[in-house]
């Protein structure tokens, strides 16, 4: 945590406010210019499941996803941090069983559903289910290709994430050996500032499909773009932002209050992170950004409900306010 990062989120109850968040941000150009930011954003920092799409880039890179025929829903899954809703699962199930495949190949770990209606039914946990299972199929994916072992793909020393890590250097502009830690889902996750993150988003959103990477960028881009349910989830904040500013912005959450957002249209990429963790504060800071970027307008159901989320008691009564500073 960086203790001169500005109060970006706050919540009021009342005429007092009861928390204050923390955190930095930086919008880029493709080009690799600051447009805008706020607080430290060349400290490292662990993007989490925020950067899911550079983690693709190898699947796409190789040959491995052409060769595999996978589809934009593919596409959509391997980037995907979605709650296990039978939408997800179905669909890696199936490209599990393509790869001559089932669930005990998944290294990420059970996980219980995020989807309530499973939760309600006592569906018990599982590697399936767990919010990465899309990305660690791509994984498998890869090592299939390469001829790797498919028990080792998630050795930071071994084949598969030897590729990520180069993509992930390459498009943020990290010095190697990279820095890592391990995810909640065991893949290394390799850490860089938020203005490496956000240039790397830059690079995404600046893609056009000319050449290997770029068309790769572009092909992962758009099948979360036109897929915001498998890559999210219903009520999630990802999907519902995605819809709401029509495609025009892709937008990524990672735990620990990071966002990553592709905004095509205008050549810029964003990333931030709230330093407490907070996932709201998180989620109403990327929505400001959005709405502040011209891609969200500010009265859409959707801005109100993830920037100025009302505070309620059990009665549904409003109680309180979120608020966020862009001009802290």
């Amino acid at each position: 945590m960086n203790r001169n990062n500005p109060v970006l989120v706050e919540t009021s109850r009342g005429p007092l406010v009861e928390n204050r968040h923390a955190g930095a941000y930086a919008i880029m150009h493709a080009d690799g210019a600051l447009h805008a930011a706020a607080g430290d954003i060349d400290r490292p920092v662990l993007p989490r499941s925020s950067i899911k799409m550079i983690q693709a880039l190898p699947l796409m890179e190789s040959g491995a996803a052409a060769a595999a025929r996978l589809t934009q829903e593919h596409l959509a899954l391997a980037c995907a941090s979605h709650q296990g809703a039978p939408i997800h699962t179905d669909r890696v199930g199936a490209w599990l069983a393509a790869l001559g495949l089932d669930e005990s190949a998944l290294l990420c770990g059970p996980q219980p559903p995020r989807d309530k209606a499973l939760r309600a039914a006592g569906v018990p946990a599982g590697r399936m289910l767990n919010n990465c299972s899309g990305k660690h199929a791509g994984f498998l994916t890869l090592a299939r290709h390469l001829g790797a072992a498919e028990d080792g793909y998630l050795d930071p020393d071994g084949p598969v994430q030897r590729h990520v890590a180069q993509a992930f250097a390459e498009t943020t502009g990290t010095d190697v050996p990279l820095a890592y830690g391990i995810d909640g889902c065991s893949a290394p996750n390799f850490a860089a500032s938020l203005r490496g993150v956000a240039r790397a988003m830059a690079l995404f959103a600046g893609a056009s499909g000319a050449g290997a990477r770029g068309t790769a960028m572009a092909a992962l881009r758009d099948a979360m773009a036109a897929h915001p349910l498998l890559m999210s989830g219903e009520g999630r904040a990802c999907a519902a932002l995605i819809e709401a500013t029509g495609g025009r912005a892709v937008v990524k959450t990672g735990a620990d209050g990071v966002f990553t957002g592709i905004l095509a249209g205008r050549g810029l990429g964003f990333c931030l992170k709230i330093d407490d963790g907070d996932r709201a504060a998180s989620e109403a800071l990327c929505t400001a950004l959005l709405v502040s970027l011209g891609v969200l307008d500010a009265a859409h159901p959707v801005a109100d409900r993830y920037a100025r989320t009302p505070i309620r008691d059990w009665n549904g009564a409003a109680v309180g306010a979120r608020r966020v500073r862009l001009d802290p």
